[in-house]
């Protein structure tokens, strides 16, 4: 993982896989390159930013018609030029690593790429990569016989893991092949030059062009100039009906810094417009919200509806991963408390892998920002697998393949989210689990008229609760000028700002290299209270329900050990700043939807307190956005 963009053209294609590769840049890489086809196989690397890449293939002034881009974040190997794709088949025999037939991209595992390693060195081949793509390519080079695509279908069942591949090879000029399984991958069909276009994201191509084929796992392609063709995973051909092309507008406008110094922090004021978008057009509360958007002509998803759906659960299991599993910790109070529906929040990464007990009348629902998470997308599969088939998504990407799989689907308009640290998508999956909370609630005759309207007219008033929130900024840039001096923090909450704590930990963690860990406030001290010192600052979350003064009891456990303490409290606690203690009055009390303003000064605390440290914002070290691979 984590980028692929590749294409074939009668024109040079360098310049369209470098724009390709930087608006890819916002999953976050250590390494890029390009290959392409200029009489044999020619390529470049570097372990830096997109533009020394430019600036290295401008010096060496090669283009060609047929090529390969790929961003890499480091699975296997260390971030270095040898370890970074495009990699390329060798000459048996040859250690210098003279360029072979075979130049290919990989995002993905190859989980047996130990053993298929062995049976290549004893063929000859030279390896001199650490990584797993490699394999892949001389795979592909030792069975080649004049025909890219049938090397490339002898090779794939070989293959153990997840893949999204895009391979060329010199032997055959104006052809690429490109096969997924695991990992996402798309056709760009081209309006001009005859070209045709591969990528891992469909804004890799924004400008390039808007008609897209999203492939479905296990699909194979066959490009060439003004023509594909598509196979599927019994590599049988594949018609247009059953792989249609669709008019994908992704906007690279949407990536553009403006006035901001950072994405994070463009993203960050960006959240009261990115709710009011996702709330648009709800006039009333009913399951229909939740109705497949997208039909993929499969004939479970054709037709699905949310009212008869909703009637046949009594159970809610939430799968998914890092900021999106807290937004489900956070959900789970509003789907108890509300809709009076049991819930249980997995991680995606765990459920798969230990014995749990299915229920058919369960609602599976996943949460994901890209749809593409590898982790939350195997939970799912399994949890289908286990009989569970009632399922709904709450994504950002209405095209992704978490959409694609699951019957129903509430999708956020958060818009494109550039930096590595979620911020926009994790409170506009707040909104959407909220509405389908209430509808589970009405649907289950447990929310009145009356109820609905006051929810309704709270959530029309979080975009202005919102901009009253972000006005807080210059007293928490104070307060991230303390925590830069600072190693480690503690953070807590207790119900449902529990989650909302844990958010604030990661985003800290994620972005400033601060260790910081979240805990239920009761828990103090049953074990983080040891840690307790005046050099461990403890962020508390304190809006004004019913568990306040528990809460208070809490942090004078803190003080009494030297703690300092730093409060966001609602106004009317009657917690105020004095000695040892640092308080932000939030603007109002929010009831029910305080978790979605009390996260926004947690992350700024993060985004400002890593603006002092002076680390990169947008492209935290050893971290991707779109983590497709298990």
């Amino acid at each position: 993982m984590c980028g692929i963009v590749a294409a074939v053209s009668s024109q040079n294609i360098v310049p369209v896989l470098l724009q390709g590769l930087s608006r890819l840049e916002y999953r976050g890489y250590d390494s890029c390159g390009v290959a392409v086809h200029a009489n044999g196989v020619k390529r470049a690397r570097s372990t830096s930013r997109v533009a020394e890449l430019e600036a290295q293939i401008k010096d060496e002034k090669f283009q060609g018609h047929t090529g390969i881009a790929h961003t890499r974040w480091a699975t296997h190997g260390v971030p270095s030029e040898s370890n970074a794709h495009p990699h390329f088949s060798f000459g048996v025999g040859d250690a210098k690593g003279k360029a072979g037939k075979v130049a290919l991209v990989h995002n993905g595992i190859i989980e047996n790429h130990d053993e298929l390693r062995a049976g290549l060195r004893a063929k000859g081949y030279v390896f001199v990569s650490q990584t797993d793509t490699e394999v892949i390519a001389h795979l592909i080079d030792s069975v080649y016989n004049g025909d890219l695509l049938d090397a490339v279908k002898t090779v794939l069942p070989q293959l153990h893991g997840a893949y999204a591949i895009a391979v060329f090879c010199k032997d055959e000029p104006h052809r690429i092949i490109g096969a997924r399984a695991g990992s996402p991958l798309i056709l760009g069909v081209g309006k001009s030059d005859n070209a045709n276009y591969l990528a891992s994201d469909a804004m890799a191509l924004a400008g390039v062009t808007d008609q897209i084929v999203y492939l479905e796992e296990g699909d194979v392609v066959d490009l060439q100039l003004g023509k594909y063709w598509l196979l599927d995973k019994a590599f049988k051909p594949l018609s247009s009906t059953q792989r249609p092309v669709k008019t994908v507008l992704a906007h690279s406008g949407a990536a553009e810094l403006g006035p901001y110094r950072h994405y994070m922090q463009k993203e960050i004021f960006e959240q009261p417009r990115a709710i009011a978008d996702t709330l648009e057009g709800v006039e009333a509360i009913m399951p229909e919200l939740f109705d497949p958007i997208y039909d993929k002509n499969a004939p479970y998803a054709a037709g699905s509806n949310a009212h008869a759906l909703f009637k046949q659960i009594d159970k809610v299991l939430i799968l998914a991963c890092g900021t999106s599993y807290y937004s489900g910790c956070t959900a789970k109070y509003w789907l108890e408390s509300i809709a009076q529906i049991p819930t249980q929040v997995e991680v995606a990464s765990e459920y798969r892998y230990r014995d749990s007990v299915p229920d058919a009348r369960t609602l599976v629902v996943t949460i994901s920002q890209s749809g593409e998470t590898a982790d939350t997308l195997a939970a799912l599969r399994h949890a289908q697998s286990l009989g569970m088939k009632h399922t709904l998504t709450i994504c950002n990407v209405s095209t992704s393949a978490m959409v694609r799989e699951c019957l129903l689907a509430y999708i956020t308009r958060a818009g494109v989210e550039i930096g590595v640290a979620s911020t926009k998508a994790f409170t506009t999956q707040l909104a959407g689990l909220f509405l389908l909370t209430l509808a589970l609630a009405q649907n289950k005759g447990r929310l009145n008229s009356q109820q609905e309207h006051a929810h309704l007219s709270a959530m029309r008033h979080l975009p202005a609760a919102l901009q009253a929130v972000l006005a807080l900024e210059p007293q928490i840039i104070s307060w991230a000028e303390d925590f830069a001096k600072h190693e480690n923090a503690l953070f807590l909450g207790r119900g449902m700002h529990y989650p909302i704590a844990l958010e604030g930990a990661l985003k800290l963690k994620e972005i400033s290299y601060i260790h910081a860990e979240a805990y239920p406030a009761g828990e103090l001290k049953h074990g983080p209270l040891a840690l307790v010192t005046s050099e461990m600052p403890v962020v508390t979350v304190a809006p004004n329900d019913a568990l306040l003064e528990k809460l208070k009891s809490n942090m004078h456990e803190v003080r009494a050990r030297g703690g300092v303490l730093y409060v966001l409290a609602d106004a009317n606690t009657k917690i105020e700043s004095g000695e040892g203690i640092n308080v932000i009055h939030m603007p109002e009390n929010y009831g029910a939807l305080s978790p979605l303003l009390h996260v926004v000064p947690l992350q700024l605390l993060a985004y400002h307190t890593a603006l002092a440290k002076g680390t990169d914002v947008d492209k935290p070290r050893n971290l991707a956005k779109s983590v497709t691979v298990e």
